[in-house]
C-alpha cells in the first residue's frame, strides 16, 4: 500500500511530494518501505532523490542485509554520510570490504547508537571497538562474533565507557582470556546475555566472575569453552537466579552433576540428560527405543 501511494502522482489528486516531508512522508510513509525500494525510488526524479536523502539523514535503523546484492563500499559511505541520529546499525554482510576507514566516521557522528551488529567483520581493527566505546555511551547490544581482532585492551575500553550493556556476543573472539572477561563483567553488571562460545581460553575464573557480577544474567553461551568445569557451573546456578538458558555443548568437563540443579529449575540446556542421550544413541544404532523400567 505505501509503495502504491508513493507512485500515485496524478496531478488532479495532488502530488504526494506536496505533503510535508519531515512531518508526514519521512516518519509515516517512507519508514514502511524496504531500504532497497527506497534506493530505487531515488531514480524517479530529482525531487524524490532529495526526499530519500532527507530520509536517509534521519534514519534511525540501518541494516545492510536489506540491500541485495551486498551493499558496495561507496554506496555505504554515501548513504550514511549525513546521518547523525542512528540508533541501530547492522553490518553483518559487509565483511568483504568494511574497514575502519568506512566505519569510524559513521560511529563518530552517531552518539545515540544503542545496538551494533558487526558479526564477521574481520577487516576491522581494535580501533573500531575503541571508537564505539568512546562514541556510544548508551550502547546496549553489541555483536562482535568472529571478530578475532577484538583484544583485551579494546574490550577494557568498551567496559569502561559502555556500562549499560545488556547483550554482548564475543563468539570466537579468540584473543580474549579470563582476565578480559572478568574486567568486562565487573564494569557491566547489567548484562543479560553473553556469548563466549568457541573460545578455548575462557575457563572457570571468567564464568565464576560472570555469575557473581551479573545477577540479571538470562542467557550464557559457553559452547566449546573446553576449560570450563563443573565448579563454575555450580557457582552460576547459585548466583544467577534469572538464568533462562545455558549452552555448554562440547564443554567436556561439564557433567550432569553440576547441570542437574539448573535443569531442575527449568533452565534451557543444550545437552540432554545422560539417560536420554543414551536412549537416543541406542535408537540411532538399533533403530528403535528400548523399553526401560526407569524405576530400577
Amino acid at each position: 500500500a505505501p509503495w502504491r501511494l508513493m507512485m500515485s502522482l496524478n496531478p488532479s489528486r495532488g502530488c504526494l511530494l506536496d505533503l510535508p516531508w519531515e512531518d508526514i512522508l519521512v516518519p509515516h510513509i517512507l519508514c514502511h518501505l524496504p531500504l532497497q525500494q527506497l534506493l530505487s525510488l531515488q531514480r524517479v526524479s530529482k525531487s524524490f532523490q532529495s526526499l530519500i536523502q532527507l530520509y536517509l539523514a534521519n534514519m534511525r535503523c540501518f541494516d545492510s542485509s536489506q540491500i541485495e546484492p551486498a551493499i558496495p563500499r561507496a554506496a555505504f559511505v554515501n548513504l550514511l554520510k549525513d546521518n547523525e541520529v542512528l540508533q541501530q546499525l547492522a553490518l553483518q554482510n559487509c565483511s568483504d570490504w568494511l574497514t575502519d576507514r568506512e566505519l569510524l566516521p559513521v560511529i563518530g557522528q552517531n552518539h545515540h547508537l544503542h545496538q551494533i551488529q558487526l558479526k564477521g567483520c574481520a577487516q576491522l581493527s581494535r580501533h573500531a571497538l575503541v571508537a564505539i566505546s568512546l562514541s556510544c555511551p548508551n550502547l546496549r547490544r553489541l555483536s562482535l562474533a568472529h571478530c578475532e581482532w577484538v583484544d583485551s585492551l579494546s574490550l577494557r575500553s568498551l567496559a569502561d565507557h559502555c556500562k549499560v550493556l545488556e547483550a554482548v556476543d564475543l563468539t570466537a573472539c579468540r584473543q580474549l582470556k579470563d582476565e578480559a572477561i572478568c574486567y568486562l563483567v565487573q564494569k557491566c553488571s547489567r548484562l543479560k546475555s553473553l556469548s563466549l562460545a568457541v573460545n578455548a581460553n575462557v575457563g572457570d575464573v571468567a564464568v565464576e566472575e560472570i555469575a557473581k557480577c551479573c545477577p540479571e544474567l538470562e542467557h550464557l553461551d559457553l559452547t566449546g569453552c573446553l576449560r570450563v568445569k563443573n565448579d563454575s557451573i555450580r557457582v552460576l546456578a547459585e548466583y544467577c537466579p534469572k538464568l533462562r538458558s545455558l549452552k555448554v555443548k562440547h564443554c567436556h568437563n561439564v557433567a550432569e552433576s553440576s547441570l542437574s540443579v539448573l535443569r531442575s529449575r527449568g533452565v534451557e540446556l543444550d545437552v540432554e540428560p545422560p539417560l536420554q542421550r543414551a536412549l537416543v544413541l541406542l535408537q540411532d544404532v538399533v533403530g528403535f527405543a528400548p523399553f526401560i523400567n526407569l524405576q530400577i
